[in-house]
């Protein structure tokens, strides 16, 4: 489980900031306030990144037979990450001045360079520990029986029948001889 969590962790952190790049640098983005549209950039952005974590995180879109547990992921990870953007935004009032990296400046909500890779790594992770195999069983080293056998009690003089399972036919009983005069 450890194993797992320092990957959701380095997901997160990889996935967020790639999200905050393609803001600050693709779109120029270096606050959410200055924005043309700040809290509708903001909360776009968590839905796509919160989309994004979903489909490697945990089991990945990759994987056999992942297709419906991966789009409830998606889906259920976007609204935790507009929640997160919320959070953030409205409760989280810690000043960060990022100026000397060229990333901004204002609080963990208001800058994609932190504010992203935060909601990230938590839905990471919250999915990576979420996807834990249970632990192993051991088994006993004792060695199965080749067949099951069965005993059926039967009305013949020769006493109960023994089956295995390669003789599942059931024989038809021999004829009483008393019976008959």
């Amino acid at each position: 489980m450890l194993k797992r969590l320092f990957v959701g962790i380095f997901i997160g952190v990889v996935m967020g900031g790639l999200a905050a790049a393609a803001l600050v640098k693709g779109l120029g983005v270096l606050s959410f306030a200055t924005a043309t549209m700040g809290a509708g950039v903001a909360y776009v952005a968590a839905l796509a990144t919160g989309a994004c974590v979903a489909l490697i995180a945990g089991k990945p879109v990759w994987a056999k037979g992942a297709w419906i547990e991966v789009g409830l992921k998606a889906f259920f990870g976007s609204l935790l990450a507009a929640g997160g953007m919320f959070a953030l935004r409205r409760w989280v009032g810690v000043t960060v001045d990022l100026s000397h990296f060229g990333l901004g400046e204002g609080t963990l909500g208001s800058l994609p360079a932190t504010s992203l890779p935060i909601i990230a790594t938590a839905l990471s992770v919250l999915f990576e520990v979420d996807n834990t195999d249970p632990p192993e069983e051991k088994t006993d080293a004792k060695p199965a029986a080749a067949s099951p056998k069965r005993v059926a009690a039967g009305n013949s003089a020769k006493g109960p029948r023994v089956e295995t399972e390669e003789s599942e036919e059931e024989e038809a009983p021999a004829p009483n001889k008393k019976l008959r005069k």
